[in-house]
């Protein structure tokens, strides 16, 4: 299992490094046949308004799918053992899915909304920095709709944005402020979407309940 650590405003210490590939192995060590790559990024956010945070976030590359978790706290060995548990349990979510899915694989209702919900940040305030501060490169294969809402879950961020394997398009899906979930398509210059039997450029996709708990 490869791991590769990075780091922000802090340096990487042997101890440091140790830990963390104690920690993290530890958490994946029950998924390495499913896990290809691992990267650990430990970054320190100085800002004077607040207290200093000294975050940990891990991206496990297991079969195709990424996974992902990050806690940050004021210390930085804290924020090593939170994220390694979360990783841990993301990992066992995962394993457990794929499991049910050989066993009782559970269909995907996508229902097709009539209109294009103007605003997606509804009562949140946008913060956005005066920089780019970070740039992620990664693999887009093609996948439908079931497999993004499973990425989407798997990563922890509000959004994701993948490859339609239906339409070939970059799309994005993403959680809803009042429930469920929204799928944001292109469109053309005439207004309407390039995907196919003229498709609205905005769904709602409705999850069958799960038998477990999160």
């Amino acid at each position: 299992m490869k791991l590769v650590i990075h780091s922000k405003n802090i340096e990487i210490t042997d101890a440091i490094r140790e830990y963390v590939h104690q920690k993290i192995e530890k958490a994946a060590s029950h998924f390495q046949s499913i896990t290809n790559e691992v990267d650990v990024h430990l970054s320190v956010a100085r800002n004077p308004r607040i207290n200093t945070r000294q975050a940990a976030e891990v991206t496990i590359y297991a079969n195709g799918s990424v996974i992902r978790a990050e806690e940050s706290s004021e210390s930085l060995y804290a924020s090593i053992d939170l994220v390694a548990d979360k990783i841990a349990r993301q990992l066992r979510k995962y394993k457990e899915r794929r499991q049910d899915q050989k066993t009782q694989p559970q269909p995907t209702e996508v229902v097709v909304a009539e209109s294009v919900v103007p605003d997606l940040i509804g009562d949140r305030t946008p913060e956005l920095p005066n920089e780019v501060v970070r740039t992620k490169y990664f693999s887009m294969p093609p996948m439908t709709l079931a497999e993004a809402l499973e990425q989407l879950q798997l990563v922890g961020h509000d959004f994701y944005m993948f490859r339609n394997s239906e339409t070939g398009e970059i799309n994005v899906i993403y959680e809803r402020n009042h429930g469920g979930y929204g799928v944001i398509h292109p469109r053309n210059g005439n207004g309407h979407t390039n995907g196919k039997n003229g498709k609205s450029s905005h769904n709602n996709i409705v999850m069958p309940e799960k038998s477990h708990s999160k």
